[in-house]
């Protein structure tokens, strides 16, 4: 390998012994090793967070089971490509007998069209699909595509394992440069990561490389962070301030503070937050915190939600800015929070009641005999498609789960739920 090419290059392993963090697919009984060694490779999906090896567990896998690779970013490439691709592994499998594989990396953001193009090939045996994506599958990938393929969930390096790829990172680093550095502390490179391991022996290098023509050899925590402050907000995505700034966002929108909110937006999004995530943060707010005091807000959170999935960074954080402050100033309900909740705590006490004898379906003859549905009342033949009559279980009759309000959209419901259920309901 040439000496200039980035470390991490220079520290990618070759072999499944020397992969780190992922064991239980790696090591004496992992999946991935029985796979090999019983020479039953399938179709897969490699599911994890950036930096966890898929793409060097789907080279490991051609050089040990001796099959041309061919490799697809699904950023950069479109259907032609595709079938281009095909077309040559279709020459190599009647070649060789051997069918060659197919990696695609973020194989999440192919769209239809595309992922149903690898579908006839991965069916033939043409060639055996390898996708890697960091998004959940039974979401990204189409059902047809993911029937024929078997999912393996990578994990986020331990801090153990990431301490021990420090270890490995910087004797390597020494031993090319001819070097004699330490690390007093690693707390900092650790945080950066966030359990990506490309990105902490890129940082590593970085750090190194700025102090390699000085006398310095011992480098802490302040020497880190001066090199990768211009690089990074201190953010880990896995750790405890994950879950601090989430929080931290959340409480300032429910608060109605979209100061607040753009600025602990702007923390994630420069810390490397997954933008989904976030998304999907708005749309659970949406509804519990401002739910019928704007109803309009669960269409907006969606709206985002759909929006950054088509656009992408670095404009998508344009668009959660504009659902943050929306949902910020908007008015505030937990009405509808507070129901579900309440109802479900006494569906526990009382899941046995039977259904009312009205309300119940009546699709046989049998059950038509036995008073199934005999007493209900179609709502609409009746003026203002409303007429009295219980939906409960008689032993629950008047129970209230749902207490509108005071906003101006909830006041309108109360007063139309007064209009109709008079004094049951207030």
């Amino acid at each position: 390998m040439n000496e200039n090419s980035p470390l991490a290059e220079k520290l990618r392993p070759k072999k499944l012994d020397d992969v780190l963090g992922q064991e239980h697919l790696t090591d004496t009984h992992g999946t991935i090793r029985k796979m090999l060694e019983n020479d039953t490779l399938n179709s897969l999906i490699f599911w994890g967070p950036p930096g966890t090896g898929k793409t060097t567990l789907a080279e490991i896998i051609s050089e040990h089971s001796g099959r041309r690779f061919f490799k697809l970013s699904a950023v950069s490439s479109g259907v032609k490509d595709v079938r281009e691709v095909i077309e040559e592994a279709k020459k190599q499998h009647l070649f060789s007998g051997k069918s060659p594989i197919l990696f695609i990396d973020e194989i999440h953001r192919f769209n239809k069209s595309q992922q149903d193009s690898l579908l006839h090939a991965v069916e033939k045996g043409w060639i055996i699909l390898i996708g890697a994506t960091t998004e959940n599958p039974s979401f990204e990938v189409v059902s047809a595509l993911l029937s024929r393929t078997q999912v393996f969930v990578l994990k986020s390096l331990s801090f153990e394992k990431l301490e021990e790829l420090i270890s490995i990172a910087l004797n390597r680093f020494n031993q090319d440069a001819n070097t004699n550095f330490v690390f007093s502390e690693n707390q900092s490179l650790i945080q950066y990561s966030g359990g990506d391991a490309r990105k902490l022996i890129n940082a590593i290098e970085w750090v190194l490389n700025q102090f390699k023509n000085s006398t310095k050899t011992t480098i802490d925590n302040q020497d880190i962070l001066s090199v990768l402050q211009e690089n990074m907000a201190i953010y880990d995505k896995n750790g405890e301030q994950h879950y601090d700034i989430i929080s931290a966002f959340i409480k300032s929108i429910r608060g109605s503070d979209p100061n607040a909110a753009v600025y602990w937006l702007a923390r994630m999004l420069a810390g490397g937050e997954d933008i989904k995530f976030i998304a999907r943060r708005l749309l659970i707010l949406a509804s519990e915190d401002i739910g019928l005091a704007n109803p309009n807000a669960l269409v907006i959170a969606n709206n985002c939600f759909q929006a950054i999935n088509v656009i992408g960074m670095p404009e998508a954080r344009i668009i959660l800015s504009e659902c943050a402050v929306y949902l910020a100033v908007s008015p505030k309900s937990n009405s509808t929070y507070k129901a579900i909740n309440e109802a479900m705590a006494l569906v526990k006490k009382t899941g046995h009641l039977p259904v009312p004898l009205h309300l119940r379906n009546a699709p046989t003859k049998l059950m038509k005999d036995l008073d199934y549905g005999r007493e209900y009342l179609y709502a609409h033949d009746y003026d203002n498609h409303f007429v009295e009559q219980e939906f409960l279980p008689t032993e629950l009759s008047g129970t209230k789960f749902y207490i509108p309000q005071d906003n101006t959209t909830e006041q309108k419901i109360q007063s139309e739920l007064n209009k109709k259920w008079k004094d049951k309901y207030e």
